[in-house]
């Protein structure tokens, strides 16, 4: 692993048009590998530990806080933030403006999870911009994907699914039959509510649901730890996304997966991610072929000691290319 120390040398807030101001910093070496790191969430904000995968002396890295996150302006805990402006065609559109505004001609393309749902977006429509991708906990925000992890997966959690039913005000579904676009669709409703209260039990209680799903990990509470303005906005956006089955059309990003020809890619995920199953991953790579898969055995959505190396290598294979 590389050190996360090291300051970025530029910063700026860019005006991506509806009233948003995307943040970015770039750090590594200014005639480096261009590189841009895809957070997830959605509305997770970008993370300065990410830079630790990336050799400063080879790569020009980017980061970035997608709409309404991070240091991004309106951010998604104001009520007034205006959410129809924020969609995967918006976040698409500002990265390939953030790329003309930096004066790169290709990039590689990194991220997990929610970041591999808008890394396949953007590539798809821009597949000539970019070098190389890679992807841990494959994800590409199908209708099914969010099926599983806020309906299906509640089999292996009933009793933390009860609760997260009810905090949406819908009643115990004892027969598993429920549906989780109504489930997501509450809770989106509910962080609209003009109380703040309201909404900070509702952020509070969508991030029990997701620290349970990944309780057997061993990696403590990663969403219940958001505080403040940072849950409000994060559980916001999700709830907001999700709703919306991300504005595409079901199995899409698989299935203009034959756009990435040409593209080299690495998808590495977790045999046990229980929030992410791994037929994902495995239907991209059958659909993408100049993509490897890397399925790692003791490994969840989170990821572990072999993600992370897996990540390194390659990373530092492509910084050669």
């Amino acid at each position: 692993m590389y050190s996360d120390a090291t300051a970025p040398y530029d910063q700026g807030l860019l005006d991506v048009g509806d009233g948003n101001l995307v943040h970015w910093e770039v750090s590594g070496n200014p005639e480096g590998k261009p590189a841009l790191v895809v957070h997830g969430g959605p509305g997770s904000g970008s993370s300065p530990g990410s830079r630790r995968y990336f050799d400063p002396e080879a790569y020009r890295l980017v980061l970035f806080d997608q709409r309404g996150c991070g240091r991004s302006t309106p951010h998604a805990s104001d009520p007034a933030a205006d959410m129809t402006v924020n969609t995967t065609a918006h976040l698409v559109a500002d990265m390939e403006r953030l790329r003309e505004h930096l004066g790169i001609e290709q990039w590689l393309l990194y991220g997990g999870s929610w970041g591999s749902t808008l890394i396949l977006a953007y590539a798809e429509a821009y597949p000539e911009r970019v070098t190389e991708i890679v992807i841990t906990a494959v994800t590409t925000t199908r209708r099914s994907e969010t099926a599983w992890l806020y309906e299906g997966v509640a089999r292996f959690f009933p009793e933390a699914h009860a609760r997260f039913r009810e905090g949406a005000g819908l009643a115990e579904d004892p027969a598993g039959a429920g549906h989780a676009d109504d489930l997501v669709g509450a809770y989106a409703a509910l962080m609209e509510h003009p109380e703040r209260s309201v909404r900070e039990k509702a952020a509070a209680d969508w991030c029990a649901w997701e620290d349970a799903v990944l309780s057997m990990e061993g990696m403590g509470t990663p969403y219940t730890d958001r505080v403040d303005d940072a849950r409000l906005g994060f559980v916001r956006i999700c709830s907001h996304y999700f709703a919306h089955g991300a504005w595409l059309d079901e199995g899409a990003l698989i299935r203009d997966a034959h756009r990435l020809a040409g593209i080299p890619g690495v998808l590495i995920h977790g045999r046990t991610d229980m929030a992410g199953p791994l037929d994902t991953a495995w239907e991209l790579s059958r659909a993408w072929p100049d993509a490897e898969l890397h399925v790692v055995e003791r490994a969840g959505h989170l990821g572990g000691t072999e993600t992370k190396e897996l990540v390194l290598a390659a990373l530092d294979r492509f910084a050669k290319g």
